[in-house]
């Protein structure tokens, strides 16, 4: 089983980073944390290490319904959330990367149905965010 759901798309890193936002929006996930990788290299390790990560963030998801339905079936699920979402383009690429957590690997880690009702509804909503951006993309 591969852990992410990816797409790319014929978008500059920083639109694709603004318009992944909009798209997660749309599907009811909000931002709570966000983690600028290649920055934290720079400052950490230096810019050639920023250099080879390339354009990197880490938006880390949240759709509350749903995180709530989780968390009342399965407290402990909550070390898994948010869901992450990465936006990366290293500085050779033409296209921008976006992949999601596949929800589907809280299943593996669980063995509550409402825990993969939960992955399934997330995983509906990651697909069709994806999917939009692609579409914003053309």
């Amino acid at each position: 089983m591969t852990y992410t759901l990816t797409t790319t798309v014929d978008l500059p890193w920083t639109e694709a980073v603004d318009r992944t936002r909009d798209a997660l929006s749309a599907q009811g996930f909000g931002i709570l944390t966000e983690i600028n990788v290649r920055s934290t290299f720079e400052a950490k390790l230096g810019a050639e290490a920023a250099d080879t990560v390339g354009d990197y963030v880490i938006l880390g998801a949240c759709n509350p319904a749903l995180a709530r339905r989780a968390l009342a079936a399965e407290p402990e699920i909550g070390a898994l959330l948010p869901c992450n979402v990465v936006v990366r383009r290293n500085k050779d690429a033409e296209l921008t990367t976006v992949e999601a957590i596949d929800p589907q690997t809280m299943v593996q880690l669980s063995a509550a149905q409402a825990v993969k009702d939960i992955a399934d509804d997330a995983g509906t909503r990651l697909r069709k965010a994806l999917a939009d951006l692609g579409e914003m993309a053309k």
